[in-house]
């Protein structure tokens, strides 16, 4: 007498992936049946990401952006006006003047979203410094110039 298997009583994987995400009929006679599950499984991976909506994403706000500073060289004690974008308190937390191998944090005297005044650190010597951001816990070199002349 032959073995013959009963009949599985879990529904097939694949027919329904198919049903709910049919394989194009061009397609379906040339395909092996591990292949249509595989293809199905793979077009609903791909349709649950559509469901993925932008507001269950995190918020992502605009990086800060220097464009000027005013006056260009000045000495320590000096009121500054950086001039930009995203500089308000809630994204730039501290601003630094940084030469190639320290960054010297100056005191901030008036932030708003556009701009940044601030005092020029004393002990810095005469040269050129990047301003720099802290947004977070980093530290972002702007390619704006400062020259320091005492």
């Amino acid at each position: 007498m032959a073995f013959i298997p009963a009949p599985s009583r879990r529904p097939d994987r694949a027919a329904f992936l198919t049903r709910l995400l049919p394989v194009p009929a061009f397609c379906s006679h040339q395909l092996s049946r591990p292949a249509r599950s595989s293809l199905a499984v793979l077009a609903l991976a791909v349709a649950s990401l559509a469901l993925v909506t932008p507001s269950a994403l995190p918020a992502q706000s605009a990086s800060p952006h220097i464009t000027a500073v005013t006056p260009g060289t000045g000495k320590a004690e000096d009121t500054i006006t950086i001039t930009g974008e995203n500089l308000g308190k809630n994204q730039v937390a501290a601003v630094f003047l940084s030469d190639a191998k320290l960054d010297h944090k100056a005191v901030v005297v008036d932030q708003e979203a556009t701009k940044i005044v601030i005092k020029v650190p004393d002990g810095l010597k005469d040269g050129d410094y990047n301003i720099s951001v802290q947004e977070g816990g980093a530290i972002y070199i702007q390619p704006v110039i400062f020259t320091v002349k005492t």
